[in-house]
């Protein structure tokens, strides 16, 4: 790390006050060190601007402020890992069963709105995103929602409650149509798992290193 980037993490906050020596020179202890050991780990799990105002919070005695910061990082993991579970159920039983049509025939839009409790609005955008391929009725002109259409739907309609978007989801259900369902649904759920794993680990590296810099701020 270049010596202007400590003096820029010192400015923002990052770092807790040095003192001058006579000529001038900023001068920095193992408090100053462990300081940056905690914001570099605490990057990896909240994030740059997260993470300095975290070290914001301690540097200027505001606790509780750092605490909630780092609080609500977990809150919102342990969310994402809820919904990645629900997605994954989801996801699950739709690949194995197809959806049924009302009364054995297709779903007009504001049936298939009705089924996914969305705005009739909300398949249109879909459909305009390339996620949803709706057949037309050859005489009214109306949209018809086959099974394959109803699965992709549903499908949306979970990936959408897990903060998916909309061009994430279009990827998602083209590739699923390419792959014939299973082995994408797998490669989807595995890589959503091991990002979380992943955030998990950097949340824990960072509250290390976080709880030695208040060890070493509770001494002096």
């Amino acid at each position: 790390m270049s010596a202007q980037a400590i003096r820029n993490y010192g400015d923002a906050g990052v770092l807790p006050p040095t003192e001058r020596s006579e000529t001038g020179y900023r001068r920095y202890t193992p408090l100053h060190a462990q300081a940056l050991r905690a914001f570099l780990a605490l990057r990896r799990g909240h994030g740059h601007q997260q993470a300095v105002e975290i070290m914001r919070a301690l540097n200027r005695g505001d606790t509780e402020s750092a605490y909630r910061l780092v609080d609500a990082a977990h809150v919102a993991l342990l969310a994402e890992r809820d919904t990645r579970i629900e997605v994954a159920t989801a996801l699950g039983a739709l690949s194995t069963t197809t959806p049924t049509p009302v009364n054995g025939r297709p779903l007009t839009v504001g049936e298939l709105a009705r089924r996914l409790g969305v705005h009739p609005a909300t398949l249109r955008t879909w459909e305009a995103e390339g996620i949803l391929r709706p057949e037309r009725d050859r005489t009214t002109g109306y949209r018809q929602y086959g099974p394959d259409c109803v699965r992709d739907a549903e499908i949306a309609r979970q990936l959408r409650r897990g903060g998916y978007l909309l061009h994430q989801i279009a990827r998602f259900i083209a590739s699923l149509r390419e792959a014939g369902g299973a082995e994408a649904l797998s490669a989807f759920l595995d890589s959503w798992q091991h990002r979380l794993t992943t955030r998990s680990r950097d949340l824990l590296a960072g509250a290390a290193q976080l709880d030695a810099y208040l060890t070493l701020l509770d001494r002096t």
